[in-house]
């Protein structure tokens, strides 16, 4: 048997039908309890609870008791990573869900990828990056912002010296499923969306995770990050 990680264990995890539906409901950020996740891939309690304690000790979920309850969530940045990069292989195989409707153009247009701005307002706002020279491309999906781009995103609110202080890498591109090119993550892309939040310029579908702009807040972040008008 070759050395190394063992990525068939990570993929039978991930690839049954219902762990899988656990998983992309958890890529919305929030922790669910084992009750809700059962929902989220049609089975029982029991059966969730089941799967659960796999993902758990698998190390792709966290979870965190609090009361009677016990909450879960995607268990870091890297397992979101994984699976945005997953949807982006599938849609590309078209290996897609059939479940059309007004939601869909939504979660296209701008969606929460874990902890950061997703869709193609993500994919807009990383080109800027890289066409307004904020950012040097780096190795292994991390890019290092040049100075213009330390400007850009302290004038805007991020606190850099707090992010770098802290453990996660701060610079980080993610694979968009939906559009097939890249997007911010990393504790930038968190904390542009947290001040996105802190503006009102958008807020999260409840049980979704689709973001809802508003006229104002698009043309606030399209204006400050010199996107073209034309992504819509």
């Amino acid at each position: 048997m070759r050395d190394g990680p063992n990525i068939a264990a990570i993929a039978a995890m991930v690839g049954d039908p219902a762990r899988a539906n656990m998983l992309t409901a958890l890529l919305n950020g929030d922790a669910f309890t084992a009750s809700e996740l059962s929902l989220e891939a049609g089975v029982t309690k029991q059966t969730a609870s089941s799967h659960l304690s796999k993902l758990v000790d698998g190390g792709l979920v966290a979870v965190e008791a609090q009361g009677r309850h016990r909450y879960y969530r995607l268990a870091d940045a890297d397992v979101a990573g994984l699976l945005e990069t997953l949807m982006g292989v599938a849609a590309r195989a078209k290996a897609l869900r059939t479940r059309p409707g007004p939601k869909e153009p939504a979660l296209r247009h701008a969606r929460v990828c874990y902890d950061h701005l997703a869709g193609d307002l993500g994919v807009a706002l990383y080109d800027a990056f890289a066409k307004n020279k904020w950012m040097n491309p780096g190795p292994e999906k991390t890019f290092a912002l040049t100075k213009l781009g330390r400007v850009k995103v302290q004038t805007f609110g991020v606190d850099l010296e707090e992010l770098e202080n802290g453990a996660r890498p701060l610079c980080r591109s993610c694979l968009d499923w939906s559009v097939r090119r890249h997007h911010i993550a990393g504790a930038l892309g968190a904390a542009i969306l947290d001040e996105i939040f802190d503006r009102g310029w958008a807020t999260q579908k409840r049980g979704s995770r689709v973001l809802e702009f508003t006229r104002v807040g698009e043309a606030g972040l399209k204006r400050v990050f010199m996107i073209p008008e034309a992504v819509s």
